[in-house]
This record gives structure tokens, C-alpha cells and sequence, in this order.
């Protein structure tokens, strides 16, 4: 199975010899991971970058069936940007392939079990007002140690939320100001 390829620029010029080299690349990932569908790739010229030697950036973000894994990487030049979040991808596919494989859940998708939490009428739109910014993530059913390690593969500093396989509820993930982690375990009320 061939993976989707998305490039998407800010602040820079995609001109054929890039996307070329970027498309062929990444292509190559399914060789390594044949779960892989889409890979998504974020080039840009960050002219607010402290140092000059920091500002071209690439971000790999690489989806598949029941995986999700992404990398950054910034230098003086785009193309030694991507050869290194490319790198970066390479080691988490094994980190990832040294795990085991099992099966999980209950035969639910994560979106059936998603939509029961979902607010209606005026108190979403009251919601709407105060969101800045809204992103759209897969909750993938799985147990706490998976979650930790999906946290540190994504870079996720801060929290990650997912769907505990063995209780069969939504949990969060995240790290305390000493550094330890702690989980947040949600109940319907």
C-alpha cells in the first residue's frame, strides 16, 4: 500500500526539485511500516527564528491504522531539514515495531464511542466563542503503558488523552510539575 503524501508550505517556495525530493522520500516509509496511509509534511521559513542556522523547518506527521507519529526538525537548510525528520521517523517506526501487537477494544470505532460526548444545541455554541484553536485527533483505544509510550514517540510534553482499553473510558495522560505523570480517569455523571 502506497502512502498518501501532503505537503503543505509557509514562508517558502515549493518549487518541482523539492517536491520531488520531499514525495520520494516519504514514500518510502510504507517500506518500513506497511500500516502507514498518510504522511503529512509541514515545510517552513521561520523568520523569527533566535538563530539563522534554525529556520528552515520540517515536521513529518505520519498516520496509520491504530498509530500516529511525528517529528520536527529545524536547520540552515530545508532539504538537511527533511533528510533529519526523516531520521527522526525512522527511529520511532522501530521503537514502535519493537512493541507488541495485540488486539484491543471492544469492536466500537473511536468515533461511535467519541459522539456520545459530544455537546448539542446553544451550549456548543456558547462553546465556540471561547475555542481559538480546534484540532481533530483519532482516541485510540489502548492501556496506560501504550499511552505513555504514544506520548513520548509524539512529543506530547504536557498531556495526552486516549481511550483506556480496560476500562473502556476516555482517559488523560499527563505530566505533574515534579515530572512524574498522573491520569486523569473521566466517568459519565
Amino acid at each position: 500500500m502506497a502512502v498518501n503524501v501532503v505537503i503543505n508550505v509557509r514562508n517558502l517556495e515549493l518549487n518541482d526539485r523539492l517536491k520531488d525530493y520531499v514525495t520520494n522520500k516519504v514514500a518510502k516509509l510504507d517500506k518500513y511500516l506497511d500500516v502507514l496511509e498518510e504522511a503529512k509534511v509541514d515545510l517552513n521559513y521561520a523568520k523569527s527564528s533566535r538563530s539563522a542556522s534554525d529556520r528552515q523547518v520540517a515536521q513529518l506527521t505520519v498516520r496509520g491504522k491504530g498509530i500516529v507519529l511525528r517529528a520536527e526538525e529545524r536547520t540552515d537548510d530545508i532539504f538537511t531539514s527533511v533528510d533529519a525528520v526523516l531520521d527522526k521517523i525512522y527511529r520511532q517506526i522501530e521503537r514502535y515495531k519493537g512493541r507488541r501487537w495485540r488486539s484491543r477494544g471492544d469492536g466500537r470505532s473511536a468515533a461511535d464511542f467519541a459522539s456520545e460526548f459530544v455537546p448539542q444545541g446553544a451550549e456548543a455554541d456558547e462553546l465556540s466563542e471561547k475555542i481559538v484553536r480546534r484540532k481533530q485527533l483519532p482516541l485510540l483505544p489502548m492501556d496506560e503503558q501504550e499511552a505513555v509510550e504514544q506520548m513520548s514517540l509524539l512529543g506530547h510534553e504536557d498531556f495526552f488523552v486516549f481511550l483506556n482499553v480496560d476500562t473502556n473510558a476516555v482517559n488523560v495522560l499527563y505530566r505533574r510539575l515534579d515530572g512524574s505523570l498522573g491520569l486523569i480517569e473521566t466517568e459519565i455523571g
